[in-house]
């Protein structure tokens, strides 16, 4: 065999380790093992030879460079990138390096891409930053209004899709506003399909990103188990493929099925678990309890467990963090809790107190805004409504906090070192020590559909009074833009930065200071909406406008005329792209 070069051939791939990162150079210590070719009549050797080659990242070709720094974390390419103008220019080059910072250091979620469009990596970051752009300066193109052909009741969102259930509650209807394929950039179309149901549906919920629907009906008499939990798909309308059943039982030997009321379930859908909350349900032995019951739907060996709270609590509503988390609120403190597969159960992990009330006054009602499965492998935001009602109030005020999900999960650390193993009788770590440096908290006159819907770090509101015409205000957490804002980096559009303290109206309700440790850039649009709900997607608003008509109607001759007034509701589509 002949020798590579001189006497050293490459017997495995070297590595490299970064010595030093300084604002001159990066050190790169080559580690090379190689074997000597030596006669066939010198001794032969055991050992192999290792020399250590010392370089600089500045030595390389552009492509070797970019190869090496390809094996880099995104935080520490973040950090390599403000060694030298160099290294900062090569990075800066590469649509490969820039697109993985852009997903995973800034946590900017791809732009859907359409059948047919270009998928590289090139195209995907340019699109990603056009819709960036067009976010920082609120510019959007309006797509034409579609009138719904049924007002909606009970409506829910999954990804721009719009369901609600018929009258007779044994269909649901779907309604999905499209853009057209004849060329004309304003031109929408409205996407309708109808799933139909033997039974009367006490609840629904579904997912897009699942192709699920899941159904809950009253059990058949004379079974044992209050509810019938159905898993559907939304696009086929036939039991789900994927599921391991297509049917379970829920409350099975738990419920009083003389005195059930399904107006109290709340439920979530998180990749392949599905949860349900009964409230209120009186138990077969007698009392009152609150039930949160989880499947994993598409497994064999189906997970499930049933975790049991004291009515006494006020539990109000859950929400999936993650695959392993789950959040739940009562009237006092959101529970942490971690799903435990070995005994099918839920486990407590912290307690966090929500901000304390003066008396009289108190929470009735607090909700969470939904993570949805496919932001599993993003940090986002997470908001909490709170309504408050008692006194004298004229009007309940609905109070929004928002924290990133990341610091609820790291905030499981804190307590169990300031407390240990959680329990129902360990104390709760007191707002003050999390609240008021982690969440950033807002006010409205009362709930109201069009504020705070999130995607990611971003959120959108209607600003105003609801039944009137309202500005959209969108809010960016992201704390990398911040960073950037702050820096002076890149063009600052017409954004606004918010940071510190704020003074609420009626922030005097509260015996502590809502939280202001957030700060978030801030852009208004010039234009107003008229809507009762919105919700929010990558690259796109969908606003449910409605418009009153009024039409002269003359019955007969000789009798008065009247005015007929009719609400039209229909989608308006904002896309920013």
């Amino acid at each position: 065999m002949e020798p590579c070069s001189n006497f050293i051939c490459f017997k495995n791939s070297f590595s490299f380790v970064v010595e030093s990162l300084s604002t001159q150079l990066l050190t790169l210590t080559l580690v090379v093992s190689f074997e000597s070719h030596k006669p066939a009549s010198a001794k032969p050797s055991n050992m192999s030879q290792v020399n250590h080659l010392t370089t600089t990242l500045l030595d390389f070709p552009v492509e070797i460079l970019l190869d090496i720094l390809g094996h880099l974390d995104v935080r520490d390419l973040i950090r390599t990138r403000r060694v030298c103008n160099h290294v900062r220019q090569a990075i800066n080059s590469s649509s490969e390096l820039l697109y993985s910072i852009d997903l995973e250091y800034f946590n900017a979620i791809p732009v859907p891409s359409t059948p047919g469009s270009d998928r590289s990596i090139p195209a995907l970051r340019k699109s990603l930053l056009q819709s960036e752009s067009a976010w920082q300066k609120a510019e959007y193109s309006e797509r034409d209004t579609i009138v719904l052909p049924h007002p909606p009741n009970m409506h829910q969102w999954s990804c721009g899709v719009l369901g609600f259930p018929t009258e007779n509650s044994q269909q649901m209807m779907f309604f999905q506003p499209q853009l057209a394929d004849d060329g004309q950039s304003n031109a929408t179309t409205l996407r309708q399909w109808n799933c139909e149901f033997d039974s009367t549906v006490a609840h629904h919920k579904f997912s897009v990103a699942e192709d699920l629907m899941v159904l809950i009906v009253r059990a058949r008499s004379m079974e044992s188990h209050a509810y019938d939990v159905i898993f559907r798909s939304l696009s086929e309308d036939e039991d789900h493929p994927a599921a391991a059943f297509a049917s379970v039982k829920a409350l099975d030997k738990e419920a009083d099925l003389e005195l059930l009321n399904p107006s109290t379930l709340r439920s979530s859908i998180f990749g392949d678990y599905y949860g349900v909350m009964f409230r209120n349900v009186n138990k077969a032995n007698g009392g009152v309890a609150d039930f949160l019951q989880i499947w994993n739907w598409k497994s064999k060996d189906a997970f499930q467990c049933l975790e049991v709270f004291d009515p006494a609590r006020k539990t109000m509503n859950f929400s999936f963090l993650t695959n392993e988390k789950i959040l739940v609120v009562n009237t006092s403190e959101l529970l942490l809790y971690s799903l435990v597969h070995s005994s099918n159960s839920l486990q407590l992990t912290a307690k966090f107190s929500l901000p304390a009330l003066h008396s009289p006054f108190e929470y009735t009602c607090i909700g969470f805004s939904p993570v949805p499965s496919d932001a599993r492998a993003h940090n986002r935001m997470v908001a909490l409504s709170m309504d408050v009602s008692g006194g004298h109030l004229a009007k309940n005020p609905c109070f929004t906090s928002y924290i990133e999900r990341n610091t609820l999960l790291e905030l499981e650390s804190t307590y169990v070192g300031r407390y240990g193993k959680a329990s129902e009788d360990s104390p709760n770590l007191p707002w003050s020590s999390w609240g008021p440096n982690h969440t950033r908290s807002f006010e409205e006159s009362s709930f109201d559909p069009c504020k705070h819907s999130v995607f990611g770090f971003r959120c959108a509101s209607l600003v105003g009074g609801r039944n009137t015409q309202r500005p959209l205000c969108i809010r960016d957490f992201n704390p990398h833009r911040v960073v950037d804002f702050k820096a002076g980096n890149g063009t600052r559009w017409n954004q606004r930065l918010v940071e510190g303290s704020e003074i609420l109206p009626r922030s005097g309700l509260f015996l502590e200071p809502l939280g202001s440790g957030l700060p978030y850039l801030e852009t208004t649009t010039e234009e107003k909406f008229l809507s009762t709900d919105l919700t929010m997607e990558a690259n796109r608003v969908t606003l449910l406008s409605f418009e009153i008509k009024s039409t002269i109607r003359v019955p007969h001759t000789g009798e008065q005329s009247f005015v007929e007034y009719k609400i039209l509701q229909g989608f308006e589509v904002l896309d920013f792209e």
